[in-house]
């Protein structure tokens, strides 16, 4: 009878606890307040709990067959319309502390069920060092920490998707590897708003069912927390980021961008020394985060660019899951191109923290050396070398701590090229629909 009363209490806290916690990163777990509040729960044996969200939406499309991809994927071929359930997420968290209440041991499971199947999202552990409390580490399947937006929580966010430049750098925001980060965690710590953190990973993410070559991806960014000036209503956060790594190559060619007659093509490589090379993966990226401490008028600023050295196909500047073959299974080389992008977001809240109106603009350009009518086929060049921009406009409301509903709509340009598919601006806008139930 205690133990079914004991387990009921267990319950019902973690409930209420998870409820008053809003997961922001998709690394984030219980911050130490809630930590402690459980403390007296379990003290050997540690604390479970569940949280989770549900998003279905309605997508309308400016043509049938709209190639959507960064706005939740393509629309079927003779489809301009559709409902959609673009995730659904469970997870569990279970975290241990020490005896002084300081964390110790903490795990997470996620996982993603929508009507186009079940997957795995996060499934991660991590181990806070007790001496000196400044250093923590997580190993298994945690999001990269590289940049700011693909460090948000789906959950949280208020446009429906990240970014195309977020997208097709690290299509997922997860990957199998080990992290080491350096971040204080003493009150009185000098360096309490620093954090480092320092990660290896397979590369490809969850866009492959497995590592297909032996590069991994080295993964830094430094940040700092947002800082709260006492002379001026405003907070400011940002940091750095890199990642090093790449591809081997499959063949013994590759292609990339040279200079020939004072004009940039993609020209091609071929030699035996090239097989088994690492074909680069080179990012740079810094990022600001700007907010004002008013809760009924609220604005939030947040920037990131991000620019380095892209390993794609001749179609795509994604990164590829698997290793790149055609329809008949021959295998195909690799591209290399300078890359740059980046995005804007503002937020504003209006009057009420329930409303807030969403303003995005973001850009991807796959290949920094040739721009416009400088884009044709005669150079080698396709589909994987046109920029795209995007100008997103909506509106969001919460109409209680368990639901809210956005409506959005993407604007697509891309940019006029000589190739025969991009002549023209594609009619690929989308409006969005969405509703978020979470508990």
């Amino acid at each position: 009878m205690k133990l079914c009363k004991g387990l009921t209490l267990f319950i019902v806290l973690n409930i209420f606890l998870v409820n008053a916690f809003a997961q922001r990163s998709i690394n984030d777990v219980l911050d130490s307040t809630t930590v402690n509040n459980q403390l007296f729960i379990s003290k050997k044996y540690g604390s479970v709990s569940l949280s989770g969200y549900l998003q279905p939406q309605f997508q309308y499309a400016q043509s049938n067959g709209a190639p959507a991809d960064y706005q939740g994927g393509a629309f079927g071929e003779n489809a301009n319309n559709r409902f959609r359930l673009r995730r659904g997420r469970l997870r569990a968290d279970y975290s241990l502390v020490n005896s002084d209440g300081t964390p110790s041991t903490y795990f997470v499971f996620q996982f993603d069920g929508t009507e186009q199947g079940v997957n795995v999202r996060d499934f991660w552990g991590r181990y806070y060092e007790k001496n000196w409390q400044l250093f923590y580490f997580t190993a298994g399947l945690a999001g990269r920490p590289f940049g700011h937006e693909l460090q948000l929580s789906s959950q949280s966010r208020e446009a429906p998707e990240r970014g195309r430049m977020s997208q097709i750098l690290m299509r997922t925001e997860r990957d199998l590897g080990i992290t080491l980060t350096f971040s204080p965690r003493k009150k009185d710590a000098k360096l309490k708003n620093i954090k480092f953190d320092l990660g290896v990973y397979n590369g490809q993410g969850l866009s492959g069912p497995q590592e297909f070559d032996n590069s991994k991806d080295v993964v830094m960014r430094l940040s700092h927390k947002a800082y709260k000036f006492k002379a001026m209503p405003i907070s400011i956060g940002g940091g750095v980021s890199t990642l090093l790594g790449g591809l081997n190559h499959q063949l013994p060619v590759k292609y990339e961008m040279q200079k020939v007659n004072n004009v940039w093509a993609m020209t091609k490589d071929s030699a035996t020394s090239i097989f088994n090379q690492v074909s680069p993966r080179k990012y740079y990226g810094v990022d600001v985060q700007f907010a004002t401490q008013s809760e009924s008028w609220k604005s939030e600023l947040r920037a990131e660019y991000i620019t380095g050295l892209q390993t794609g196909t001749a179609s795509a500047s994604n990164t590829p899951g698997t290793a790149p073959t055609d329809k008949e299974s021959v295998k195909q080389p690799y591209y290399i191109r300078n890359f740059g992008g980046a995005y804007i977001t503002f937020i504003q809240t209006l009057y009420s923290t329930d409303n807030q109106l969403i303003l995005k603009y973001d850009y991807y350009d796959p290949n920094l050396k040739v721009k416009g009518n400088e884009v044709e086929a005669a150079k080698g060049l396709c589909g994987g070398d046109v920029r795209f921009d995007t100008f997103g406009v909506g509106f969001m409301h919460h109409f209680n701590p368990h639901l809210k509903a956005v409506v959005y709509y993407d604007m697509i340009k891309n940019e006029k090229t000589k190739l025969s598919k991009f002549q023209q601006d594609l009619d690929d806008n989308v409006l969005t629909i969405r509703t978020q139930f979470y508990f």
